[in-house]
């Protein structure tokens, strides 16, 4: 079916993309509905949108990757488009045939064009033979793992495992050893077949110090196509975005136009229409070779719109009714440099550990620019994508835009789940970052791994937030915490718990005595932001990190664990059992794998702690499991 004139647009999908599309819907006097899952049923992006309809479920597979409840909803709400905004059935080929079939208009590619480009073998060849560069490489459909490892000898060291169907960072290994081959592609096909039901790779050569540089097109139905620039997106960890800019630092006029023009010819000779992204590897000497094609809206594309002047969502919403590109190459033009930054419920101190709760309390920043769909009522789901907010700034260079993000990210407010603001404000301060020596491979070195540690907690803090606790009601605590000394005999006790550090204090007026020191509260003088909610207390301080403390003095004191961090070995975060990868009986050693959850794209590994046998298995494989979810029990060996 051709572009055509619509009224209205199902947006199929959640949180801030919804309110996103929504926003250019409404500017077009479009009707804009939502959908939402069980799980989701009350969060904020819904009331962005005119109608809604529910489609149930609670994980992705049940509620936003359920094409016949998405199509339902369609034709429940009188729909008559659907923008599929970015993950979930963004780049399905069968879903975009079925919006169509429908006779629907779909906000995006022509299904072929999604095909071409979802099989990443099919479309590296693809890419190939329109002329774009390809690494050295292997995309044979002989998957044996003795031929992939012929084929990886043949290769060289390093080199990258890739998922054939995959997207999102997921199913792929760096292998730096012939020896590691088999155990990493193991791991790689696991990752694959469970993400997306397809344990087919593809080898290609590893480029060392690599850049990650993609491409923005943007093509009509009438064979128009152009380029808006390149974005920069090397900043990653777990092959996950973390920070992105536009456009790339240090790229010559050279480069950007021969990679403008590959992503061109290659949009072209697959029949693209609509935003599209062609993504590039760019090495050290200045060379760059194809790497993927994503046949959708990307998350950063805040960071285009901002240097060119493009809305890439009014852009799609008028592709699909049929108009012609409005300019042409030669009238994008570039100014300025925008930054981008994500916003995720993620534990930095825990190895990125995704987190998911209530969030009590939000504030966007008021400077710059703020996607979002957060509000009361809003949580941080243990089923989705760990991202709550973006954060965009644009400024005239690279410099200025580098201290326009952190001055935004330090007013930005959110407490609730951890998330990962303050690590990214030291992310920004790294001197390799400001240089602009930005490559893949950056947050593993060693200056970035410091970036995670928070800083230390002061004395004077620690006395606010017992003041700040005890003004709350924690005097009213559990018998089991009362009677511990006070030097100064102050009245009121309190218990902190922060960073696994236990703080007793006693309070009387502005007085506050830790560890026989007395500190007198400032309140006035400590500005900043308090929240108290349950049994926790949020604070931050103006220029520092988040920090949450358990009031543990409010319920009774836990049970002493086993000794030698044996016993039940519990979940750290809200996850589904990927794989159980023991047998009651077994005697396992330090630091082997027990049971592995998946948590918003990431694959997260209980460990034990010691050798121990394990004396039984708590869950099942495909559970969903909240934090403190008891996963294997273990027992000394005698």
């Amino acid at each position: 079916m051709s572009p055509r004139p619509f009224r209205s647009v199902l947006i199929a999908n959640r949180g801030e993309i919804v309110a996103r599309v929504a926003r250019a819907a409404h500017q077009r006097a479009l009707r804009a509905i939502a959908i939402f899952s069980d799980a989701d049923r009350g969060q904020p992006f819904v009331a962005t949108c005119d109608d809604a309809v529910g489609i149930g479920g609670d994980t992705p597979a049940t509620s936003y990757l359920n094409m016949d409840a998405v199509l339902d909803a369609a034709r429940l709400s009188g729909a008559e488009a659907i923008h599929p905004g970015y993950g979930f059935l963004s780049e399905n080929a069968a879903f975009a045939q079925a919006v169509l079939d429908a006779g629907l208009v779909w906000i995006g590619p022509p299904p072929a064009a999604i095909y071409a480009m979802g099989d990443k073998a099919a479309a590296r060849i693809r890419a190939a033979q329109l002329g774009a560069p390809v690494l050295a490489g292997y995309d044979g459909a002989d998957q044996a793992p003795a031929k992939l490892k012929k084929e990886a000898a043949r290769i060289g060291f390093p080199l990258m495992i890739k998922a054939v169907a995959g997207g999102g960072g997921r199913g792929i290994r760096r292998v730096d050893r012939t020896e590691d081959f088999i155990s990493a592609l193991t791991a790689a096909q696991s990752e694959a077949q469970g993400a997306f039901g397809d344990s087919r790779v593809l080898l290609e050569r590893a480029v060392v110090s690599a850049r990650h540089v993609e491409v923005q097109v943007l093509a009509d139905a009438h064979g128009g196509v152009v380029h808006l620039g390149e974005r920069d997106c090397s900043l990653q960890r777990r092959r996950q975005k973390v920070i992105e800019e536009a456009p790339a630092p240090g790229l010559s006029a050279q480069i950007r136009a021969a990679m403008g023009a590959a992503a061109v010819k290659l949009a072209a000779g697959i029949g693209y229409v609509g935003a599209g992204t062609v993504e590039f590897l760019l090495d050290p000497e200045g060379h760059f070779t194809f790497m993927e094609m994503n046949t959708r809206l990307q998350v950063e594309h805040p960071v285009t719109e901002a240097v060119t002047g493009v809305d890439l969502v009014d852009a799609q919403l008028r592709i699909a009714m049929g108009e012609p590109l409005w300019f042409g190459q030669s009238d994008v033009v570039l100014r300025g440099h925008a930054i981008e930054a994500r916003l995720c419920a993620e534990d930095p101190e825990a190895g990125d550990a995704p987190a998911a709760g209530a969030i009590f309390a939000w504030r966007p920043p008021r400077g710059g620019r703020c996607d979002h769909a957060l509000g009361p009522g809003a949580q941080a789901s243990p089923f989705y994508d760990s991202m709550l907010a973006k954060i965009i700034v644009a400024a005239c260079g690279r410099a200025g835009a580098i201290a326009a993000l952190d001055a935004a990210l330090d007013d930005t407010l959110l407490h609730g789940p951890p998330t990962n603001r303050a690590f990214l404000r030291r992310l920004l301060a790294l001197p390799a970052f400001a240089r602009g020596e930005v490559e893949i491979g950056l947050l593993d070195k060693a200056e970035a791994q410091a970036a995670r540690a928070p800083a230390p907690i002061s004395a004077e803090t620690l006395a606010l937030a017992a003041w700040l606790a005890a003004q709350a009601g924690a005097e009213q605590v559990a018998p089991d915490w009362r009677g511990f000394s006070s030097a100064a005999a102050l009245p009121k006790p309190v218990r902190l718990i922060v960073r696994d550090r236990t703080i007793e204090a006693r309070i009387a007026d502005d007085q506050v005595e830790i560890d026989g020191v007395v500190h007198t509260v400032d309140v006035a003088a400590r500005r900043g932001a308090q929240t108290i909610a349950q049994d926790q207390l949020f604070l931050t301080l103006a220029g520092g990190d988040d920090l949450r403390f358990e009031i543990a003095s409010l319920k009774p004191k836990a049970a002493a664990g086993v000794a030698g961090g044996l016993g039940p070995i519990a979940a750290r975060l809200n996850g589904r059992v990927s794989r159980i990868e023991v047998q009651a009986g077994e005697v396992v050693g330090p630091g082997q794998s027990l049971v592995v959850l998946e948590a918003m794209k990431m694959e997260h590994a209980a460990t034990a702690p010691a050798r121990a046998r394990v004396a039984a298995i708590e869950v099942v494989a495909g559970e969903q499991v909240a934090p403190g979810r008891v996963l294997v029990v273990l027992e000394p060996v005698s």
